[in-house]
């Protein structure tokens, strides 16, 4: 009789140990429990660590509070300037209450990508090509505040969304392609324009310096010819002036051997 009351006491233990090993939950750090009572919510989450539900009254759901990584799927739109054009983006969110994501929305992150991706598409047929290709951070904020709008009654919080690739139809990337260069064809003719106004300008100069000493234009000349007949590759024929002509007649005049016998002396 008492082996069979100590049995019985035995089974007895082992199974409120059973039934209290049962109820054991670990919450991990990133991690928050929302606990359900009889179907009604618990207001406090659990925090993390070691924590104990009754079993068959309670029920532990855990809760991600880490930052997701969400990608946008590429979506098909129309610019406001009639540009067909394939836009994908990123969300950065996390949770910031895990009671109302678990009981307000049934699943937020099959929500959070369907609102990401309306946004999206309204964000495209409200900006202009530019605006996607160069402005992208104006159109992040505004994307920004669509999501976000909709996510804080869910008890989310998003904390950036970013513009991934604008991708654009091959003829209009072959148009932009003949703009930019017309566009660097352009500047290279005012470049060229500007060189050449400054160089007739530094020549406008030195023509006036050189036709108030004409000796200064027949010196560059030679030094023009010594120039050219270096390469000794092609016959070079050079007009001789008349101003050389003259100015070496008078270089010769003003030299001592040009002058004629002198006089001669006579006694007195």
């Amino acid at each position: 009789m008492v082996g069979i009351i100590v049995a019985a006491l035995i089974v007895i233990v082992a199974t409120g140990a059973l039934w209290l090993m049962s109820g054991v939950r670990v919450v991990s750090q990133f991690e928050r429990g929302v606990v359900f009572r009889f179907g009604r919510v618990s207001p406090t989450p659990r925090s993390p660590g070691l924590t104990w539900v009754t079993p068959g009254v309670e029920k532990l759901r855990k809760v991600n509070m880490q930052i997701i990584t969400m990608p946008v799927p590429a979506q098909d739109g129309i610019t406001r300037d009639n540009v067909s054009v394939r836009v994908d983006a990123v969300v950065y969110f996390r949770v910031l209450d895990p009671v109302k994501v678990v009981v307000d929305v049934q699943d937020y992150l099959q929500a959070v990508s369907q609102v990401a991706q309306t946004s999206l598409r309204s964000v495209i047929g409200k900006s202009d090509l530019d605006d996607l290709l160069s402005n992208r951070e104006r159109l992040n904020e505004g994307l920004e505040l669509m999501i976000d709008s909709p996510a804080l009654g869910w008890g989310l919080q998003i904390d950036r969304v970013e513009i991934k690739d604008v991708a654009l139809p091959e003829s209009m990337k072959r148009s932009m392609s003949r703009q930019a260069e017309a566009e660097r064809e352009r500047r290279a003719r005012v470049i060229s324009a500007d060189g050449e106004l400054q160089a007739s300008e530094k020549l406008s100069q030195a023509a006036a310096v050189m036709a108030e000493t004409p000796a200064a234009l027949q010196l560059r000349m030679l030094e023009t010819i010594m120039q050219v007949a270096s390469e000794k590759n092609s016959m070079l024929i050079v007009p001789f002036p008349v101003e050389l002509l003259r100015f070496l007649d008078a270089a010769a005049s003003r030299s001592p051997d040009s002058r004629g016998p002198d006089p001669p002396i006579t006694a007195q």
